[in-house]
């Protein structure tokens, strides 16, 4: 019986930026270098990435709908 133990993969991904190979062991995972991740932060910071879904709750929904008509009303005192 063999004691050799199986040679342990290491994770790789692309950079979300610039698309090079990162290994997950590396200090900037999942970025290739703080570079990359200042870039990424920036255009979380800009709007430029949105996380987005449909609102489910019909609680909520109902709350934002009264909000808005709210607000309209306001900006219809304003001017």
């Amino acid at each position: 019986m063999s004691n050799k133990s199986a040679p342990s993969k290491i994770k790789t991904l692309r950079c979300p930026t610039c698309r090079n190979i990162v290994l997950a062991t590396g200090e900037d995972f999942p970025f290739c270098s703080d570079r990359c991740r200042r870039i990424d932060l920036g255009k979380w910071a800009s709007g430029d990435y949105k996380i987005s879904s449909p609102i489910q709750d019909p609680d909520l929904l109902e709350e934002l709908a009264r909000s808005n008509k709210h607000n309209r009303q306001n900006d219809d005192d304003v001017n």
